[in-house]
């Protein structure tokens, strides 16, 4: 409505130099929330979910989260004002807050300074930052990893249309494989 291309003869800034200024800085402080360059979804201090959670974009919780949160493809930050009382399954997991569950990644685990995280982490990339409180066990080997996300990492780096298949199926034991044989046959 004001609008000036250019300092006028006072000197006085346009207005659109301001607006660009403020925009800039509002986008890198939506970026340094968001922990990466895209916007996340976010679930605020005052929300409390009870049950399973799912979804397809990145995902951001700083309020009380409790059940099974699934984000296969997506990244997870719980924030830290978060708490996450779930076994979470996501892309990648940033955890700044408190978690009490088992943490599955198809790419990677950060748990910064001061979050605290009960349960076991399953991913081929894991990070804990000095501070950090940790109970439960690391496992790293990528065929965990597979097994615990259904699907294997060539698939998931591929991204072929067998990213929605279950998890593999096991083959049937073999009577011939056992290697303790009944009492009294040798």
């Amino acid at each position: 409505m004001f609008e000036r291309s250019k300092k006028d003869d006072n000197g006085v800034e346009s207005q659109d130099a301001n607006r660009a200024a403020s925009d800039t800085t509002f986008g890198s402080l939506r970026s340094k929330v968001a922990g990466r360059g895209g916007d996340a979804a976010v679930i605020g201090r005052s929300i409390q979910i009870n049950g399973d959670l799912r979804g397809g974009e990145d995902l951001r919780i700083e309020g009380d989260v409790s059940g099974t949160v699934e984000l296969k493809n997506s990244a997870l930050t719980i924030g830290k004002e978060g708490r996450v009382k779930a076994d979470v399954y996501a892309k990648s997991i940033a955890v700044d807050g408190e978690t009490k569950g088992d943490l599955y990644a198809a790419e990677r685990i950060s748990v910064h300074a001061n979050a605290r995280v009960q349960g076991n982490i399953i991913a081929p990339k894991v990070s804990i930052e000095e501070g950090a409180h940790f109970k439960g066990s690391i496992e790293m080997d990528p065929a965990a990893v597979e097994k615990a996300l259904g699907k294997t990492v060539a698939e998931n780096k591929s991204g072929s249309a067998a990213d929605a298949k279950g998890p593999p199926k096991k083959p049937a034991k073999d009577a011939r494989t056992n290697l303790n044989p009944p009492v009294g046959t040798a």
